[in-house]
């Protein structure tokens, strides 16, 4: 499984601009891509909409968890059902949903809509990582906290969202690289010009598979990875406490 991310890395290193034979170490590949206007514009946006998407997200997935966890109402399990529906559909499908939904509406694409979609599926993501940290706490504290004299917002302050905090950093975490990785949805849903980081490099491999586009997919893979590395041990370490 990992074999093509090692010869990925390999002939990211490769002095030869074609991929086929090997012609010496170089890390000019690397230096390039500091220079390539496309690429830092394209890496912006991509920043920008995860950035947003996600903070976002957390509010609104974090209260999203909690009422599923501490409130009773109307509907509630039709609503946990609709609300983690974006975690089992396929993106093709959330794409050309909210690509319709833009068009009905007549709504410009642009990068705020790539954002609106991201938002989507973010939510999802980050209320399932909170809902699990949820199930390990103990709900007498904020019943204690009430019976002392706490406004339930007090309460949810100042006792349920620190110990939460471990849940939802890991859940933006998780958004985050997700979002950063997103192809799918952000070619549908991005207006003209608005180039994310994935977009970018599938725009370059139609024509075939460069040196410097390796080792951009290097620099992906290991920041991704380093983001869920974070993400996994913050949750774990929050579990445990």
């Amino acid at each position: 499984m990992y074999l093509p991310i090692l010869v990925l890395g390999f002939y990211s290193f490769n002095k030869s601009p074609y991929s086929a034979t090997w012609q010496g170490f170089t890390l000019d590949w690397y230096y390039q891509l500091l220079g390539d206007d496309r690429i830092l514009s394209a890496l912006k946006n991509s920043l920008l909409v995860a950035c947003c998407a996600v903070g976002i997200s957390a509010v609104l997935g974090t209260l999203m968890a909690v009422g599923l966890a501490r409130y009773q109402f109307p509907g509630k399990n039709l609503y946990r059902g609709v609300a983690y529906l974006p975690l089992i559909i396929p993106d093709i499908a959330i794409a050309v949903a909210t690509l319709v939904f833009l068009a009905t509406f007549a709504i410009p694409l642009s990068l705020w809509t790539i954002v609106a979609a991201h938002v989507v599926f973010c939510i999802a993501y980050i209320a399932l990582v909170v809902s699990s940290r949820l199930t390990n706490l103990d709900p007498h504290l904020e019943e204690a906290a009430l019976d002392l004299g706490a406004t339930p917002i007090q309460a949810f302050l100042q006792v349920l969202l620190p110990q939460l905090m471990p849940g939802i950093v890991a859940g933006c975490l998780l958004a985050f690289v997700l979002s950063l990785d997103d192809f799918l949805i952000a070619s549908f849903t991005s207006g003209s010009g608005y180039n994310t980081l994935p977009m970018e490099i599938f725009s370059r491999i139609r024509t075939g598979v460069k040196p410097d586009i390796n080792a951009l997919s290097v620099l992906l893979i290991f920041l991704s990875a380093i983001v869920a590395f974070i993400a996994e041990s913050i949750r774990s370490l929050g579990a445990r406490k």
